[in-house]
């Protein structure tokens, strides 16, 4: 049972805390710490420092260099509405329309998503495949920038210190000719953990109907201790044409390459079998969008509709 609680109002209010009391937890949203505490897997931390209250944290901005910049704070429900997610950073907005329910949406959090260090969590891929960097802040407004694809250690791990805080996420721009994509296997369309995700960011050479692929950065979920980088798969594309055989070759190079494992939810073979089609997926509707067609945020949707 939680003993003590704090809700401070600034940054250094908030980092004071977590180094005066080595107990104590950074909590925004709360969903996962509530879950987990139901479930009996991780019970409610002793000392809670409630980060809602931190303004500067909530702030969005695009910077002069066309790189965007989200606020830990900033709520999945938001990221999927924002205009700069349908923009150019689309794979973030697909992945945030698809966390938990309508609820956890509202109240879940960017950061709070990424320092839960879960290999399952969705928003994490898309920024891998983004090259985005995490700020951490820490005692005497220390600052140190962690990649996102650095961020987590092991499951439910990071390399944060425990007085520091993740305050916000820098994404680099997106240039023309540029799609991005996040599809995750589904069977329903509310509270799902991700068995198998792919986030795929895609640059073609051109908007014209036989363009070639760039380069591309493929991000897979649910498949490692934490979210991977597929490069073997994004070695097979580049230099290609977007062609649905290249796609389906690029996943089974993504099979190939995961290290999945057996639980309740499915066995290694399946996340293999369905990561196969999932990449695959997510290139298709990433080159879509590269060349400027409209695909519906969230992707996984559109696709299980027969948009693919």
């Amino acid at each position: 049972m939680t003993a003590r609680f704090a809700a401070p109002t600034t940054l250094d209010a908030a980092v004071s805390l977590l180094l005066a009391d080595p107990a104590a937890r950074a909590v925004a949203g709360g969903t996962d710490l509530v879950v987990a505490a139901r479930q009996g897997r991780r019970p409610l931390p002793e000392s809670i420092v409630a980060i809602n209250r931190i303004m500067e944290l909530s702030t969005t901005q695009t910077r002069e260099d066309g790189s965007l910049v989200v606020g830990a704070l900033t709520s999945h429900a938001l990221l999927a509405a924002a205009p700069e997610g349908a923009r150019g950073w689309t794979a973030l907005a697909d992945a945030a329309a698809i966390v938990g329910s309508p609820a956890t949406r509202a109240t879940g959090t960017l950061g709070g998503n990424l320092m839960n260090a879960s290999p399952a969590a969705e928003t994490t891929a898309p920024l891998v495949a983004f090259d985005a960097m995490a700020r951490l802040v820490g005692p005497d407004g220390r600052r140190r920038d962690v990649p996102v694809g650095a961020l987590a250690s092991a499951p439910g791990r990071t390399v944060a210190e425990p007085a520091e805080l993740l305050t916000e996420v820098a994404i680099p721009a997106v240039g023309a000719s540029t799609g991005s994509a996040y599809i995750r296997l589904e069977f329903r369309r509310a509270m799902e953990i991700a068995i198998v995700g792919a986030a795929a960011l895609v640059v073609l050479s051109s908007r014209e109907p036989d363009a070639s692929i760039v380069s591309a950065r493929i991000a897979l979920t649910a498949v490692a201790p934490t979210i991977v980088r597929a490069r073997t798969a994004e070695d097979a594309v580049a230099g290609q044409r977007t062609d649905p055989d290249v796609f389906r070759a690029a996943g089974a190079a993504a099979a190939r390459d995961a290290k999945p494992i057996d639980d309740l939810r499915a066995s290694a073979d399946y996340r293999r079998a369905m990561l196969e089609v999932v990449v695959g997926r997510a290139l298709a509707v990433a080159a879509l969008r590269a060349r400027g067609a409209s695909v519906a945020i969230p992707a996984s949707r559109w696709v299980a509709g027969g948009g693919l």
